[in-house]
């Protein structure tokens, strides 16, 4: 298999025209192994009020016991969870709001006026329909949309949506906003980490990051429980900030073999470790398997912005968690070497992680 692969392995079909034209059925390419299906109970043995912790960043700024206490329940949920959601954290609801809905408006434009994007496996950037390249994979319930934000020399314009007319403009201030909440975030990890508050960014490259946004499309699907949005796998860069469907919950977070459905709060983001912060604290805090169910009544949107370590440097676990009792558990590896292994194997649960760790 080459390390570069220039296109798909077979005709991309659009689950949006899948699912407009199937009634009770869905194609066999779409039906996943029993085992991974999201059967009918699971999910909900923690009972059905499980959420993950939500955490409210508001009134912190003058108010040095709130911060701590708020910095305490960050720490629980990184090392307990991997998964928090976070309220008043300062981005405009109405923008939250508009960046949802013009891509839904996007998704709902004519496929030929879609199809001018379409992606291809080299850069992943653009429409797509599918993740890995291998021949006759199963595949998920989901179309997308890739786009890098940044750095700056990956950003391109021409390759973002020309409609609808507000998606650009729109789509960079929710990318500005974005961007310094991560910053904020990520001084929070690392003091919780016990280290100063700008260790962790300057391990990812410090001003100089990447990010770039996944927004999901899920159409309605009339066999539900038969296959995923999308299937299990824990997030491979650095932490992303999800903007969910508040409307149509979806995802869904493992936790002690337990799949527990997330109920998004109002104008909340879903932040969630991925496996470079992982690897980078030593494991301190988790990178999570999560997953997403469809629905047989409504589509879903949602939109994830992935900030991620400079793709060249090395990553491995940083010094200052590296102890006798606690020695390094992963090789350095960079983040586009590790990005490569995901785009040609498509998603698979913890493997990716799990399997750089240092033999003992």
């Amino acid at each position: 298999m080459s390390n570069n692969p220039q296109d798909w392995p077979e005709p991309i079909i659009r689950v949006q025209s899948v699912s407009e034209s199937c009634v009770d059925g869905i194609p066999g390419r779409y039906i996943k192994p029993p085992s991974d299906r999201p059967s009918t109970g699971t999910g909900f043995t923690l009972g059905d009020d499980a959420n993950i912790p939500i955490i409210d960043l508001g009134g912190t700024e003058h108010d040095p016991v709130a911060r701590a206490s708020k910095y305490r329940e960050i720490l629980q949920a990184c090392t307990e969870w991997g998964f928090f959601q976070i309220v008043n954290h300062g981005v405009d609801p109405d923008l939250m709001d508009k960046a949802r809905e013009t891509w839904r408006q996007f998704f709902h434009l004519p496929m030929e006026l879609k199809q001018q994007h379409a992606n291809s496996p080299k850069t992943y950037e653009g429409y797509g329909s599918r993740l890995g390249i291998e021949k006759g994979a199963i595949l998920d319930w989901s179309d997308y949309y890739f786009l890098h934000y940044l750095p700056l020399s990956l950003k391109d314009h021409n390759k973002w949506p020309a409609q609808p007319p507000s998606c650009r403009e729109v789509f960079d201030e929710y990318g500005r906003e974005l961007v310094k909440l991560c910053g904020r975030l990520m001084k929070i990890l690392s003091l919780n980490l016990g280290l100063e508050e700008d260790l962790l960014q300057n391990a990812f490259g410090g001003e100089d990051i990447g990010t770039c946004l996944r927004v999901n499309f899920y159409p309605k699907c009339p066999r539900p429980e038969l296959t995923l949005g999308l299937s299990s796998h824990s997030d491979p860069g650095g932490m992303t900030l999800l903007l969910p469907d508040d409307q149509v919950p979806g995802l869904q977070v493992r936790k002690c073999n337990n799949w527990i459905t997330v109920k998004p709060a109002t104008h909340a983001f879903i932040v969630n470790i991925g496996d470079q912060i992982q690897v980078l604290s030593n494991a301190i805090y988790k990178s999570v398997e999560h997953r997403v169910i469809v629905n047989s009544d409504k589509e879903r949107v949602s939109l994830a912005l992935f900030y991620n370590p400079k793709s060249n440097i090395p990553i491995e676990p940083m010094k200052e968690l590296v102890t006798q009792e606690r020695p390094a558990l992963y090789p350095p590896m960079t983040f586009d070497e590790y990005r490569l292994y995901i785009r040609l194997k498509g998603p698979r649960g913890k493997s990716q992680v799990e399997s750089l760790k240092s033999p003992r």
